[in-house]
């Protein structure tokens, strides 16, 4: 059963496809934190359009962050997503891997490596 649906960015009004042909009810932005919804009578976003609200959403977020916040934070609670999205978990600088903030909070824990984005 085909579920890919064509829709409209309720941000830039591109249009962009939503769903999977291949998993039933499941899209492409179902990899990305559930960290807001679009309930404000929004509808849908692209990807592009998607991936920066959830940047900035994250960003936000991390500017409340004390190293005594994080041991408690709103990350470990959410379901875990499997893929890591660059510029949400990660940035490549150099050709090397930096994880973010979001990312080690998401971990729970500080892993003693003094990671330059370490929140804990």
């Amino acid at each position: 059963m085909n579920t890919t649906k064509t829709k409209i960015c309720s941000s830039c009004d591109s249009a962009f496809s939503c769903g999977d042909i291949s998993v039933e009810n499941k899209c492409w932005c179902n990899d990305y934190p559930p960290i807001f919804n679009l309930s404000d009578g929004g509808d849908c976003l692209c990807p592009d359009c998607f991936k920066e609200a959830c940047i900035d959403k994250i960003d936000a977020y991390i500017e409340t962050m004390t190293p005594q916040k994080a041991l408690q934070n709103k990350a470990l609670s959410l379901p875990k997503t499997e893929k890591l999205i660059e510029d949400v978990d990660f940035y490549i600088e150099n050709g090397n891997y930096v994880f973010t903030t979001w990312f080690h909070l998401k971990r729970g824990n500080c892993c003693g490596n003094n990671c330059r984005h370490c929140p804990y």
